[in-house]
């Protein structure tokens, strides 16, 4: 099954400092976000707010080409997440056929935005990446318990230090 989505917003994660692509639901409440590439977001964005430019940048070049040769992008769609990174097939209609390329989900969106192609997100994807955010809350959580327990030890050490030890040294 895929859900039809669209771009909710170019993001910037605090943590990571890394540029995030927001899908969101069409007719519902899910967002999916997926982290890219600083140009990658950029050429999101100057989409996003209808930037032009006076020459065309790479993903306008390509479909340049594709609208010269007659081939036209009916959908992308982010078709997996193995190993952290997320895959996307464009879909291209030559002369009434079907071909599938294997993209990046942020050139496959920027190329969407250009051409007005319908953006899909398989139902698997939003599953793994559900099990991913919990696996990382998990990691964090578990993170947080060791780092009080490192709190905790340091407290007791400090409280079972005689002051007079300290007195011994000079600084």
């Amino acid at each position: 099954m895929k859900v039809k989505m669209k771009v909710q917003a170019i993001a910037l994660d605090p943590v990571s400092n890394s540029p995030v692509m927001l899908l969101k639901e069409e007719e519902g409440e899910r967002t999916l976000p997926i982290w890219i590439g600083l140009l990658e977001a950029t050429a999101i964005a100057t989409r996003l707010e209808n930037i032009q430019f006076s020459r065309p940048m790479t993903h306008d070049l390509l479909i340049n080409i594709l609208e010269h040769l007659g081939i036209k992008i009916p959908r992308i769609e982010v078709c997996d997440l193995r190993d952290n990174t997320y895959y996307a097939l464009i879909t291209l209609d030559i002369d009434g056929r079907e071909v599938q390329i294997d993209a990046r989900p942020s050139d496959a969106v920027a190329i969407a935005l250009r051409t007005d192609a319908e953006i899909w997100v398989h139902e698997q994807v939003f599953e793994k990446s559900q099990a991913l955010e919990e696996a990382a809350k998990t990691e964090a959580q578990q993170e947080t318990a060791e780092q009080d327990q490192d709190k905790d030890k340091l407290k007791e050490l400090l409280e079972k230090l005689d002051p007079s030890a300290i007195s011994k040294y000079k600084m």
